[in-house]
């Protein structure tokens, strides 16, 4: 990393002894900045092997605490294989998910929708996790982006099953076109 580049809150870096972290806070020497396995390190400006993984300038420092708790939290979800807590939409609360066999002769499948919630919650992380695993493979680019077409389609067809999600931020995405 070059010493006259200042990272500003929010930037991923790598450092050679503690892995990747997120940058915190900025002073006039250092930086405060939170590993995954290591925890909040100050790390000195002139330390010369930080390797930057994603740059936020500094001039876009003016974040609240939250908005930092909430990048830091998504980082270190998708770097990891963390399964995150993810609600359910209250109204889902207590319910059936009802399985009706074509032929009526045939017991029908009740399955709680929290069950349910939580098997469709499981594949969204894997899928979070395999997409970081492909951007951080030693794959061809063209390699990446062809698997990772796959997995936005994916994300498409799991769409329908953004109503039992609570919040929005927690919705799958396909392809926006």
């Amino acid at each position: 990393m070059t010493n006259d580049l200042t990272l500003g809150i929010g930037s991923r870096i790598k450092h050679p002894q503690y892995g990747k972290g997120v940058v915190i806070q900025v002073y006039t020497d250092s930086y405060e900045i939170t590993f995954i396995d290591f925890g909040t390190k100050t790390i000195l400006k002139s330390f010369a092997g930080l390797e930057v993984l994603d740059y936020v300038g500094s001039e876009i420092d003016l974040l609240s605490f939250e908005k930092v708790e909430r990048i830091i939290t998504k980082i270190i979800r998708k770097m990891s294989d963390i399964q995150e807590i993810v609600p359910m939409g209250t109204k889902w609360n207590g319910g059936i998910m009802t399985l009706q066999p074509g032929d009526r002769n045939l017991k029908p499948k009740e399955v709680p929708i929290e069950a349910f919630f939580h098997k469709i919650v499981m594949v969204r992380d894997r899928l979070r996790v395999m997409e970081q695993r492909i951007n951080g493979s030693e794959l061809t680019d063209e390699e990446k982006v062809n698997l990772q077409q796959y997995i936005t389609k994916i994300y498409g067809s799991l769409t329908t099953f953004n109503v039992l999600f609570a919040e929005k931020d927690d919705y799958f995405i396909g392809d926006q076109k």
